[in-house]
């Protein structure tokens, strides 16, 4: 970022929020976390620090210890030196475009406005505001405090000047960013996300092979990989031309599926929603939900440390 400790305003303190809020903390930003209500400032600060303290950052030597604070949406005032606003509130298309237009209106002049928004497009959330060339999706992936890469998404009417002095404020943040050039459904991780999983329960609905043995052979083969180069690079490495003879021989019994998969509809119907009911395609117990998440924190933290 352009200037030391830079001011970053994040809005909505659940669970991206805080992660949002905790790596930039860890990177030298000011951060001031906005909620709607007081009884969650003190929550939502003893979420961030314990996130922040999981990071084990050590400070820029060249930075002043970074301050993090939360407060009420109301009550905040301190609009004069922001570098950058992002907001992390729930996925609902007016909850999110009454904040961005209450957001115009006091956001200083060239100030960056970005959204987590994970499916609506900026285009839609900044519809019609005064200043929504300055306003773009920021989508960051769960846990946000881990996983480094932002997609910076285009609306239609976004400066692309801007975009990139926004990718460079993530870069300087510790942050991987790409920029998405047009606002798509799903904008780029999401949409390479779900053609892999579309397969994935088309496999498990047809009896192929089980969910246990898919993610084995996901991790353990191109999952494994991936975590070294990208699918672009890697097939530099290995050829176009063996790409080319598989994806002859593949594509035409991909499934090109419109609809959700029976075995998706069943769990959904059976309220069978993962570790949040306590079953999905695997039965949870609190437990062994809890012993899961930490080793996949344990392993992305391990992961990151790898690719720097």
């Amino acid at each position: 970022m352009d200037k030391q400790n830079p001011k970053v305003l994040i809005v909505g303190g659940g669970v991206m929020g805080c992660g949002i809020a905790a790596g930039l903390a860890a990177h030298a930003c000011d951060v001031v976390l906005l909620v709607r209500e007081a009884a969650r400032c003190e929550a939502a600060l003893r979420e961030t620090r314990a996130l922040l303290a999981s990071l084990g950052a050590a400070p820029r030597a060249d930075a002043a210890p970074a301050s993090l604070s939360v407060q009420t949406l109301d009550a905040f005032a301190d609009w004069g030196d922001l570098s950058l606003v992002i907001e992390t509130v729930k996925e609902d298309l007016a909850v999110k475009q009454q904040l961005f237009a209450w957001l115009d209106g006091r956001v200083p002049a060239g100030v960056p406005i970005g959204s987590n928004s994970s499916g609506f497009p900026i285009s839609r959330i900044a519809q019609g505001l005064a200043t929504r060339s300055r306003m773009f999706g920021t989508h960051y992936f769960m846990p946000a405090h881990r996983v480094p890469l932002v997609e910076v998404v285009l609306g239609a009417d976004s400066d692309v000047p801007l975009a990139h002095t926004v990718c460079a404020m993530f870069s300087a943040a510790g942050k991987k960013p790409v920029l998405v050039r047009r606002d798509i459904p799903g904008f780029l991780a999401n949409r390479i996300q779900h053609a892999l999983m579309r397969e994935v329960l088309s496999l498990i609905d047809s009896g192929i092979a089980s969910p246990e043995d898919i993610d084995l052979a996901v991790r353990y083969s191109f999952g494994f990989r991936y975590a070294a180069i990208g699918p672009v690079l890697q097939k530099e490495i290995s050829g176009w031309d063996s790409v080319a003879q598989a994806a002859r021989e593949i594509y035409p019994s991909l499934s090109n599926a419109r609809v959700l998969p029976a075995c998706l509809e069943r769990l959904l119907e059976e309220g069978k929603l993962g570790m949040k009911t306590g079953e999905g395609f695997l039965a949870w117990t609190p437990q062994s939900a809890q012993a899961v998440r930490a080793a996949y924190d344990g392993r992305l933290a391990a992961a990151l440390r790898l690719l720097e």
